[in-house]
């Protein structure tokens, strides 16, 4: 799925194709500059975003084999929600309608 489909997702929900484009570029937006400014972005039964440093270190060029130096550089890393991986492996059943991801509704305790 690109934005563009997932724009059109949106859309089909609301019923408003322009709404719901700003409200994904703003989603989109927002996230980026919370992980680019060091945030972590958390996102209930979806995942997490983390912004993570890899330091600099000696690689190994494939080729000749001689020595590289490769820089420090900022990364971003994805670790899914546990109902996300759960649907995705098929440990639980992807519901007809509704919210996938939301959390299952609260059953009264029983009282004996």
């Amino acid at each position: 799925m690109n934005k563009a489909q997932l724009i059109h997702a949106v859309a089909k929900a609301t019923g408003n194709r322009s709404q719901a484009a700003d409200a994904v570029e703003a989603t989109l937006d927002a996230m980026v500059r919370a992980v680019a400014a060091g945030e972590v972005v958390s996102i209930t039964g979806f995942g997490s975003l983390t912004p993570e440093v890899r330091p600099a270190r000696t690689a190994r060029n494939p080729q000749t084999g001689e020595p590289v130096k490769v820089a420090e550089r900022r990364v971003v890393k994805f670790r899914p929600g546990t109902r996300f991986q759960d649907l995705v492996a098929g440990r639980r059943a992807m519901p007809e309608s509704g919210n996938c991801i939301q959390k299952d509704p609260k059953t009264p305790a029983v009282r004996k």
